[in-house]
């Protein structure tokens, strides 16, 4: 099974310059707990992912009121393809653990995103239970 099969598929990206609390709004409507953040408004380029944990600790935390998502973002973060295996998403959210990874095509542009519940309700049991288990393990 490949990445694209349970993938969601263009998933709402945000950019440096989005505000924290257009992002934060934008995941409520949306009900999601990361989002894609990308060089430009024309572009879906990948340059990391905010995260809902990232805007409460980089942002609320800290008491930054006029914070933008390139205060809270992380970047350089791992990728796959759509092409990708499941097996080999999977392995590579045990491996930096994460929940979800940003899919990207041959151009570094964001196409979809893999949630660790997307692994759990396509993947094997056995391999779905231990990439649950390594992303939660305490680094």
């Amino acid at each position: 099974m490949k990445a694209s099969e349970i993938m969601t598929k263009n998933p709402r990206v945000v950019t440096p310059d989005t505000t924290a609390q257009e992002a934060a709004r934008l995941m409520k409507s949306e009900d999601v707990g990361v989002l894609p953040v990308v060089e430009s408004t024309g572009s879906r380029k990948l340059v990391g992912v905010v995260t809902d944990r990232d805007l409460a600790i980089r942002v609320v935390a800290e008491g930054k009121a006029s914070a933008s998502v390139r205060d809270a973002m992380s970047s350089g973060v791992k990728t796959c393809g759509p092409d990708d295996d499941v097996k080999d998403v999977m392995a590579a959210m045990a491996k930096e653990q994460v929940r979800r990874i940003p899919i990207v095509d041959d151009q570094g542009a964001v196409v979809g995103i893999v949630a660790q519940a997307d692994v759990v309700l396509q993947a094997d049991d056995k391999r779905a239970e231990k990439t649950v288990e390594a992303i939660s393990k305490p680094s």
